[in-house]
């Protein structure tokens, strides 16, 4: 999602950040996509990555993935816009589970579960907090963790 930020330089000017990640679900920014049920829409994947904490060997930040191995195709809780340059989506994401947290502690996609789907595309927002919330861990696997 495109939005204006401040230039760090000179502050009156603005310039344009791409945001994926949807995390503050009380800012004005997100409220109307989230409120709206048209706006929002699913991000299908079959994994996900992170960047470890510390820097490996070579100084490099090493790459983690996820998925959830009873589910070959996932969604995350997805929001969309129409933009100038096209659509535009993001993701909400939520506080990590165990499984995330020692690679990603700050935040995890919103992971919706089969039979969240079509409420998530049509009931009211005041009705969908139940499903941001993190992914079972029991039903997730760090894939480079040679299992």
């Amino acid at each position: 999602m495109p939005t204006q930020v401040p230039s760090k330089r000179d502050p009156a000017t603005k310039l344009t950040k791409y945001v994926t990640n949807v995390r503050n679900l009380s800012s004005s920014f997100w409220r109307s996509m989230l409120t709206t049920p048209a706006q929002r829409c699913l991000v299908p994947v079959t994994s996900f990555s992170e960047y470890g904490l510390a820097p490996g060997e070579d100084g490099k930040k090493p790459l983690h993935w996820f998925n959830v191995p009873s589910r070959p195709v996932f969604a995350f809780a997805g929001i969309w816009r129409p933009t100038e340059r096209g659509n535009a989506y993001g993701f909400l994401t939520t506080e990590p589970n165990s499984v995330v947290a020692p690679i990603h502690p700050k935040a995890m996609p919103v992971i919706l579960h089969d039979e969240d789907y079509d409420r998530w595309l049509s009931a009211p927002w005041d009705e969908l907090l139940d499903a941001v919330s993190s992914y079972p861990a029991q039903l997730m696997r760090l894939k480079d963790d040679g299992a």
